[in-house]
């Protein structure tokens, strides 16, 4: 039910006056789509000092937030925090080629560009410069980490979720792979929407967002009808949005900075993950960042099993509890 609730919240709208890119490239009136829970508190100065930023996955938007609705209700970890949730850089609702009409004209942008992105957002529409806390799902936890490691001072806490610190292997692998798709279909070099392309690309995702035992698990009529479903869905996706974001966590790679973190830790990773499997993944990156705490769970939705995160209020509530 409290996802249900969460679903219900209207997302809001505010325009960043002017964005600069990494490239030095700039776009004016960028429009940034958001959702808040919880209610602010304020220092002595009148800034809000309860604040905490989740970062939605690689398909997701600032409604994902319902992801950890259990954690945002009574009783919940997230009870007593002000809940920020931005539809990240590249994504349909803030700035990206599609919500800009500027298709391929929209800059190409980096990990980074996204975290700055949010914090320039922060700043100009609540005057916020340090949260709480970051939370960031697979690609928002790509986020979540080059924030932590690019600027260590501005939050006290950070949960990794499903995630990795690079981009190799597989991954990369499935992320070019998408992009050949797209930008070789005779329909995208004609100028036209590659929706057979754009299909092909999200069943391709869905092959492994699960685990083994959960595809195992269906007849193979429903399987097939899943990935029609999925299919139909991505091709409404426009292209420049999918290759532009592909391309930016094709870049992804922390090595040599995850020593910088500051924040205090908690990483979560499902032993059945198929993008990042724990002893490739959340392990390696758990050792790397000075004091962190790791937990790992089963789930046989595989990737997907970040949506059990409320299992763990209680590792949650005192992770925090120990600021």
């Amino acid at each position: 039910m409290g996802g249900e609730l969460m679903g219900e919240i209207p997302a809001s709208y505010f325009k960043i006056e002017e964005f600069q890119f990494e490239s030095g490239e700039k776009i004016q009136e960028a429009p940034v789509e958001y959702r808040t829970t919880g209610k602010p508190s304020f220092d002595d100065m009148g800034v809000i000092d309860n604040a905490v930023i989740y970062i939605h996955g690689w398909s997701g938007d600032c409604s994902s937030v319902r992801r950890i609705a259990a954690l945002t209700e009574p009783g919940g970890a997230l009870e007593n925090f002000f809940v920020i949730s931005i539809s990240s850089l590249g994504s349909p609702g803030s700035a990206s080629p599609s919500t800009t009409a500027m298709g391929a004209d929209f800059p190409e942008y980096t990990i980074l560009d996204m975290v700055n992105f949010q914090r320039q957002f922060l700043d100009e529409k609540f005057g916020i410069r340090k949260v709480r806390g970051v939370i960031g799902t697979s690609m928002g936890g790509f986020q979540a980490l080059q924030w932590a490691a690019e600027y260590p001072d501005e939050m006290e806490f950070l949960i990794p979720l499903v995630t990795s610190w690079r981009v190799r292997g597989i991954n990369y692998a499935l992320f070019s792979y998408m992009n050949h798709l797209i930008e070789e279909d005779p329909e995208f070099r004609a100028g036209r929407r590659p929706e057979r392309a754009l299909a092909l690309a999200s069943m391709l995702m869905y092959l492994h967002g699960l685990s083994r035992e959960y595809y195992q698990g269906l007849e193979n009529a429903e399987l097939e009808s899943s990935m029609m479903d999925m299919g139909s869905e991505g091709a409404l996706m426009d292209p420049y949005d999918v290759i532009w974001r592909n391309r930016a966590a094709m870049k992804h790679d922390l090595s040599g900075k995850l020593e910088s973190i500051r924040a205090r830790t908690l990483i979560f990773g499902v032993n059945q993950d198929r993008y990042f499997p724990p002893e490739l993944d959340t392990i390696p990156m758990a050792q790397l960042i000075p004091k962190a705490e790791l937990v790992l769970f089963d789930s046989e939705c595989g990737h997907l099993g970040v949506n059990e995160i409320g299992k763990y209020n209680e590792i949650i509530v005192s992770f925090i509890g120990g600021d």
